[in-house]
């Protein structure tokens, strides 16, 4: 057999044979021969808030979560069984809680709360297996008297490396149990349709100190550990082939007069379900898509270039200004609105860790004489330079978003000067809020502004989010 084709979820190791991928990924597992799995969650949960101890999610980060977990319990039933193997190390149990899509209203007018509904979740549902883990930790582990035998010469190997995070379902067949109570801490389960399998291992800390010179690079200890470790998961790989391998069923058994009536029934139900899933997975793309759309708003806090200038088009729209972008050949403008306050032409520039310069303000001018020239424009429009500085800072943290320059000299020109994130506010505060009188105000706001547009006090308004709870 030729050489594997080895992947790591997870975690990495010193091999430049094996590739690794974040737990956040899409990969397909359908391309590799052996895989290492540990279902770490860290990026869902860091910075999340909490609630009866434990991570919230918010709405955005719950749906991101089930997708990421679906994905890989998807992909990992698949590849077991496609005949692949996929080793689950079993690293400490992250229980967080996820919004469920569901509200809860009280209380009417300005005194309404809404109370997000939140339900348990925990990163080993990226397991397509009931394991049933309950925290614990420990280091004392033997070989269970019976389905151990694959297992042994890997845990020859690395027991010493090796510590259980969790206990799991004894319904599993353990093939690693504690060395007192014999509470099972790993197994292997086979699949039924082909030679793949699913063993479950006790956690390894695969990035000890030693394994890191005084530059934090990898060292001779790492490369050995690495080069072991991937010799021995072959090895097991090797041994649980032999004793498992399956014949691929030749063609003609397929033969519908081979085919069992309880197979046939089992088929037909399959396919009413595959039906269903085929509409459910449609209505859902249709409502990703939604979300997406929705959330585009929020490219006014980071993002520069088009996606920038089209988050500012669907602001304007959303204070009410008829919008559009110019391009004749000759001349482009990134944004043209009006409104019966009156006409502007807007420019919009994003600068990672700098504040807007008086360059724009030049290619502001320069695209209002231009739109001037035009036969159907009878006065010059007003100008207003949309500016998106520090755009990878958190907002509590950036500077002033225009130069000293800028600023002195928007007066010459009369241009208004509007920080993105200020606009998305507003747009914010008008999409979740019918106020027709507040659009009014913010219009006016930037076509009287010179320099920085200071847009009036959002109203008490009931886009504050509320703090998670769970119903009872």
């Amino acid at each position: 057999m030729g050489k594997k084709n080895i992947l790591t979820i997870g975690f990495d190791i010193c091999n430049e044979d094996v590739e690794y991928s974040e737990f956040s990924s899409d990969q397909s597992l359908l391309d590799r021969d052996i895989i290492l799995f540990k279902p770490v969650i860290n990026n869902f949960v860091s910075h999340a808030a909490t609630f009866q101890g434990k991570p919230c999610l918010s709405d955005d980060r719950s749906f991101q979560l089930k997708e990421q977990v679906e994905h890989w319990r998807r992909e990992i039933k698949t590849a077991v069984d496609s005949g692949k193997l996929v080793l689950i190390y079993l690293t400490d149990l992250d229980e967080v809680s996820i919004a469920t899509g569901e509200k809860k209203f009280s209380g009417t007018g300005r005194n309404q709360k809404v109370t997000r509904i939140v339900t348990d979740y925990d990163n080993y549902r990226s397991i397509p297996a009931i394991l049933k883990p309950v925290s614990t930790k420990g280091k004392e582990i033997r070989l269970s008297a019976k389905n151990s035998e694959a297992i042994s010469s890997y845990w020859q190997e690395f027991s010493e490396w090796s510590k259980y995070k969790v206990i799991i379902s004894d319904e599993l067949s353990p093939c690693l149990v504690t060395k007192y109570g014999d509470k099972p801490v790993g197994a292997i389960l086979r699949s039924k349709h082909s030679s793949g399998a699913l063993v479950l291992l006790p956690d390894i800390d695969f990035y000890p100190p030693a394994f890191f010179d005084e530059e934090g690079q990898w060292n001779s200890e790492a490369e050995l550990f690495a080069s072991k470790l991937i010799k021995s998961v072959i090895s097991l790989d090797k041994a649980l082939r032999s004793s498992g391998e399956t014949t691929p069923e030749p063609e003609w058994a397929t033969d519908v007069q081979f085919k069992l009536n309880e197979e046939q029934t089992a088929t037909e139900e399959l396919l009413k379900i595959e039906t269903k899933l085929e509409a459910i997975q449609t209505e859902k793309e249709v409502v990703i898509e939604k979300i997406k759309d929705a959330g585009r708003l929020r490219n006014l806090l980071f993002e520069k270039g088009k996606p920038l200038e089209y988050a500012i088009l669907d602001a304007l729209k959303i204070i009410g200004f008829d919008v559009s972008q110019f391009d004749d050949g000759e001349s482009e403008f990134d944004a043209v609105f009006e409104s019966k306050e009156g006409r502007l032409i807007g420019e919009a520039e994003g600068k990672d860790h700098k504040a807007i310069n008086i360059s724009k303000l030049r290619q502001l001018a320069l695209n209002i004489h231009e739109d001037l020239e035009r036969d159907e424009v009878e006065t010059p429009a007003k100008g207003v330079l949309f500016g998106n500085a520090f755009r990878l800072t958190p907002l509590i943290e950036r500077e002033e978003p225009f130069t000293a320059k800028c600023i002195s000299a928007s007066p010459a020109s009369s241009t208004a000067l509007v920080f993105t994130p200020d606009l998305f506010k507003i747009a914010k505060y008008l999409s979740d809020n019918s106020n027709s009188r507040f659009a009014i105000k913010c219009r006016k706001a930037m076509l009287s502004s010179i320099g920085r547009v200071e847009f009036p006090i959002i109203p008490n308004s009931s886009d504050t989010p509320s703090e998670p709870n769970k119903k009872t």
